[in-house]
Parts: structure tokens; sequence; C-alpha cells
């Protein structure tokens, strides 16, 4: 929960009682921007666009944005800013280093799909995680920092040479390859993947990916930061 503190008007002295109001990142997770509460309240003069914002990660899938600066308008007339922390990326994650929950995205489309894998993606730690929508010839649909990934939507199991194109992609990036598929994978795609320690990950309509096998599972457990 956010916390209150006193914070007094630096024009007519007034105290007032802030609460750092929280915004909805696209995730659906809160996000709040840290306070300075040693820092001094101050006066705005002259309002720049620049300067009414400040960037951070969300704390759950440590996308980075733009929020409004911490302020507040005081009855006296005074519009009133409070110094915020300025945290180095993916601060916004907890120190102790174990991921919040998983916040499902429900899937009715193949956009939501691939929407999910990469929101997945995110919360596993890796950073510009990119949607290529429609998808594209080579069946990769996600590309970010250190990763590419495949979403396969059709109702087919996905098979071997999905996987072995989703991996030359990894070679040449470079980059770690992950594979996700909502009718799962034919017995030559699983068998193709281990062989290549890719991650392999089944998509239900609630949005929650399943590892489904060992790669995929130490990846959950190890995030983007594992080997």
């Amino acid at each position: 929960m956010t916390k209150s503190r006193p914070v007094r008007c630096p024009a007519c002295r007034r105290e007032h009682v802030y609460v750092p109001p929280e915004y909805p990142c696209s995730c659906g997770a809160p996000v709040s921007v840290p306070v300075r509460w040693d820092g001094a309240p101050a006066q705005i003069r002259h309002r720049s666009w620049e300067a009414s914002w400040a960037q951070l990660d969300c704390p759950v899938c440590g996308r980075s944005g733009q929020w409004p600066q911490p302020e507040f308008d005081c009855p006296c007339g005074v519009t009133v800013r409070l110094s915020a922390e300025r945290p180095e990326p993916g601060a916004g994650r907890e120190e102790s280093g174990a991921r919040p929950p998983f916040q499902p995205l429900t899937i009715r489309t193949g956009y939501d799909a691939v929407a999910c894998a990469a929101q997945f993606l995110r919360w596993l730690g890796f950073r510009n995680v990119r949607t290529a929508m429609p998808r594209p010839e080579s069946g990769v649909d996600l590309h970010g920092a250190g990763v590419v990934g495949l979403v396969d939507t059709t109702t087919e199991p996905t098979g071997p040479r999905e996987i072995e194109t989703l991996w030359m992609h990894g070679l040449l990036e470079p980059a770690r390859a992950v594979a996700f598929s909502l009718a799962g994978y034919d017995r030559r795609a699983r068998a193709r993947a281990d062989e290549l320690r890719l991650p392999l990950f089944v998509l239900d309509l609630t949005g929650t990916p399943q590892p489904v096998n060992d790669p995929a599972a130490g990846l959950v457990r190890d995030g983007a930061g594992g080997d």
C-alpha cells in the first residue's frame, strides 16, 4: 500500500497529507512514482512537458514508462511538486530478486496470444520485448533484448520445422529462443526442442503459459538472467 506523508505548501505553509497516486501499467499492475520525502516541495511557476513526467519501470512486468510527477493543488491556488526519486533501470523490482505473480491475459484472439507471450517474457525479465503483427512469414512474433519468440496460434500442434526455424533465428540474433503454442507440440517437435535446449510453453485460454519441457521450467525458475 502507498504510504501517506505530511507535506507543507511552500507558499501558504499549510500542511497537507499527501498520498502518492497509483497508475495502471498496461500489464494491470499499479505503478507509483517514488517520492523523495527529504526533498523540499516546490511551487510550479512554469510548467513544461519534460518536467511533468518521471520515467521508471513497472515493478511487475519491467516495462519502462513515463508517469506524472508527484504534485498536488493547494487551496491557496498554488500547484506544488514534490521531488521524485530517480531509480536505476530495473530498480522497481523487488530487491530480493523474487518476481511477483504473473498477471494472466485472457486469450480470445491470436493477437491476445502474442500479447500474452510478450507480457510473460517481460515478466521473466527480458527487456524491450516487441510484438510483430501481422505475423511475419518467419513465424518469429517476438523480439527483445536477448530473446526471440514464436507464438503458434493455430489449432494443430507445433511441429519440428517451426522449432528449428526459431532456433536458427536465435543463433542469428544472437538471442535466446522461446516457443509458445496454443495447441501444444507434436512428439518430434518436443524431442528436437529438448536436443536444442529450447524452452517450450503451452498457452491456455486463461493466459497463463505452462512449461512443457525442462528448459522451460528452468527459464521460469531462473528468469532472463539464468544460463
